[in-house]
């Protein structure tokens, strides 16, 4: 698998089969990224200051009875990981396009930033006049977004708010504006979107804004000979010795990484569309029919699913894609390896259903059931596959 040419940064898309509305997919420039924020710079080069606070993230307190849930939130008190995200400049771009170029959704509202982080779209909503923005972070990276706050001088106007969106208490009765990145791979790992909806239903005014508002994941089928023979088939011969039992293991942890455009065999389909607005906690589980057709005639190693975002209440559509023809994000894409090496020729097609649901012991992590189907000139194959993200 190679890294991502990014030919097509400008690319539009439909988040309904039938829908003609499109997204405007915008440039994400770095030097505009720190010349338009002031912030993200600062923010990315906090590693002295984040161990000057008193705590860093590899000594914090970790107790005996530490569940999983602590670790998620533990794992994001690192400035690493934050780093990552801000330099990410479609994901953090978008967002502050989103603000400074639609201030009238934020401009003199109440807005509750979901999972803050280092506050950086809180420090956008500030900038852009909102009333007051209250920035909810569970992990420790809270206590370095308040010192970010008050070194950037909105202290008046930000509010950080340690804790669970779920526990905490807000010192208002209502919000106008509910903002989050919550996006994980395979858009829905980590489930960080239920404690944005549990926030909606809570504290959102009737005719609120929720940022982004859609989100849809979709799915194509690639060829990836090299890499799976480096990454699965690796197992079957180990210095000589048989460790296939773990090459079972190795099939059911979907792959994230970038996918070169090249590599994709089929066309595009939509598995989910999500209305965040409007949308229950129980929708994120769902089981979806898929066709993809081939393209060209080649071999099909994978599934490849990725996700787009949009924020529709804009004043011109706005959202990124994380797909394999658009600008690499730190989301990549979400690779799934098949037991079978599919031969396919062109207008052939793969059918099937992928079900996609949280474990039931840890939410966080997903379970993934993929069954497919082709039935074509040189390959006929029925399958049902699982899958785990972990």
């Amino acid at each position: 698998m190679t890294k991502n040419s990014n030919d097509n940064e400008h690319e539009f898309i439909s988040f309904e089969p039938n829908q003609n509305t499109k997204i405007r997919f915008e440039d994400a420039d770095e030097d505009e990224v720190a010349e338009g924020s002031g912030v993200a710079g600062e923010e990315a080069a906090q590693d002295e200051s984040m161990f000057d606070a008193g705590e860093s993230a590899d000594t914090a307190d970790v107790t005996d009875d530490t569940t999983s849930a602590d670790y998620y939130f533990d794992s994001y008190s690192h400035f690493g990981i934050h780093e990552e995200m801000l330099k990410d400049v479609v994901r953090t771009k978008t967002y502050q396009n989103v603000i400074y170029q639609n201030k009238f959704l934020i401009k003199d509202k109440i807005v509750l930033d979901v999972g803050a982080g280092t506050g950086i779209l809180s420090l956008f909503c500030a900038k852009a006049g909102a009333a007051h923005v209250y920035a909810v972070e569970c992990s420790q990276m809270a206590d370095m977004a308040k010192e970010i706050v008050k070194a950037n001088g909105f202290s008046d106007v930000i509010t950080v708010l340690k804790g669970k969106i779920e526990e905490i208490e807000l010192p208002t009765p209502k919000v106008d504006v509910i903002i989050s990145e919550w996006m994980g791979y395979f858009l829905l790992f980590e489930n960080m979107l239920d404690s944005v909806l549990y926030a909606r239903d809570k504290w959102l005014v009737d005719g609120g804004v929720v940022l982004p508002d859609k989100a849809s994941l979709h799915l194509t089928a690639i060829e990836d000979s090299e890499y799976k023979e480096d990454k699965i088939e690796f197992w079957n011969s180990v210095y000589g010795f048989d460790m296939s039992c773990i090459k079972k293991k190795a099939m059911m942890e979907p792959l994230v990484d970038t996918v070169d455009q090249n590599q994709i065999v089929t066309d595009s389909r939509l598995l989910k569309t999500m209305d965040i607005s409007k949308m229950s906690s129980g929708d994120a589980s769902f089981t979806a029919p898929f066709k993809l057709v081939a393209q060209r005639n080649d071999y099909i190693h994978a599934l490849v699913a990725y996700f787009d975002v949009s924020f529709t209440m804009c004043h011109k559509l706005l959202g990124f894609s994380t797909g394999p023809k658009s600008r690499a994000t730190h989301w990549k894409q979400t690779v799934l390896y098949l037991e079978d090496v599919l031969t396919i020729c062109e207008g052939e097609t793969i059918t099937g259903t992928m079900s996609v649901s949280p474990n039931k012991k840890n939410p966080r992590d997903i379970d993934i059931k993929l069954s497919y189907s082709l039935n074509g000139q040189h390959c006929k194959i029925s399958r049902t596959q699982h899958y785990k993200m972990r």
